[in-house]
């Protein structure tokens, strides 16, 4: 899946770009992902580290699913669930993360 996320309107929503199978070989359209902490600009590496920013962000940890990492934001109906290996995070994930905590987090291409 490739594409841009557009915001508009209060509404997120992907936009896919049909030249990335294209050039796909080229490595251009599969540039690695990371998430930003903006107001530190610290890359989260781990799961650790992610958990140490959304707590302070007023997320809170849900251990009902063994094989997801969710996270809680109290008095809202946010849900961030997340794969149990941080090396199975996905753009869709960072995404998600980014959108429910706006002006916390960005992705960057991994340069």
């Amino acid at each position: 899946m490739s594409g841009v996320w557009v915001f508009k309107n209060g509404v997120v929503r992907l936009v896919e770009n049909p030249g990335a199978e294209a050039t796909a070989g080229s490595r251009q359209g599969s540039r690695k992902k990371v998430l930003i902490h903006t107001p530190s600009g610290e890359v989260i590496n781990s799961y650790a580290a992610l958990e140490r920013k959304l707590s302070s962000l007023g997320w809170e940890r849900y251990y009902d699913d063994p094989d997801l990492l969710q996270f809680h934001k109290r008095f809202t109906v946010h849900l961030i669930s997340l794969p149990r290996d941080f090396n199975k995070l996905k753009c869709m994930h960072m995404y998600d993360i980014v959108v429910k905590n706006k002006n916390s987090f960005e992705v960057r291409d991994n340069v």
